[in-house]
């Protein structure tokens, strides 16, 4: 018991450093039909193409209202290149299909429907034979103290994991 509120009494004053966000005020509900999402041009980054000529677009969906997640449509003529993924980011494969070969040396084919979760400051490598189209769930990752602060506070509650308040 004493150790839980050290635990909790240390996540306190790490909370205390971190500054509070304005709120920013939001539409509850953003929709599109999915046609309809304007796509723009989203070059890949020249030095991470390892073939081809790959042509990829994007379609930003929505952003939540502390930017640390969006949802966006994204796809890609063939080729293969290497990926950053700068957040967190879940996949699910619309059309198409998409060879990946993630950093750990693992390979997956995703084919539509398929949903994959590429977890944020890796690399992956996409093989695209013809055309993928995607949609993506980007988050991005809660500086160290603040999710030391969140599992502290699940521990504390007996959480063994949340369904992330997904109830619908």
């Amino acid at each position: 018991m004493a150790l839980k509120m050290m635990l909790a009494g240390a996540a306190a004053m790490m909370l205390r450093q971190i500054p509070l966000a304005v709120p920013v005020e939001q539409t509850p509900v953003v929709s599109h039909a999915l046609d309809a999402l304007p796509m723009e041009p989203a070059p890949i980054e020249p030095s991470w193409i390892l073939a081809g000529e790959p042509m990829a677009r994007v379609g930003l969906h929505s952003r939540s209202g502390d930017d640390a997640a969006s949802t966006a449509v994204w796809d890609c003529t063939t080729g293969e290149f290497r990926w950053f993924f700068d957040w967190d980011e879940t996949v699910m494969i619309l059309e198409g299909e998409v060879h990946v070969t993630a950093q750990d040396g693992s390979e997956r084919t995703l084919r539509q429907g398929d949903i994959a979760y590429f977890a944020g400051k890796t690399w992956a490598t996409w093989r695209i034979d013809t055309y993928v189209r995607k949609i993506a769930f980007c988050r991005k990752r809660l500086p160290a103290p603040v999710a030391l602060a969140y599992q502290l506070r699940n521990m504390l509650r007996g959480d063994r994991g949340s369904q992330g308040g997904l109830a619908a």
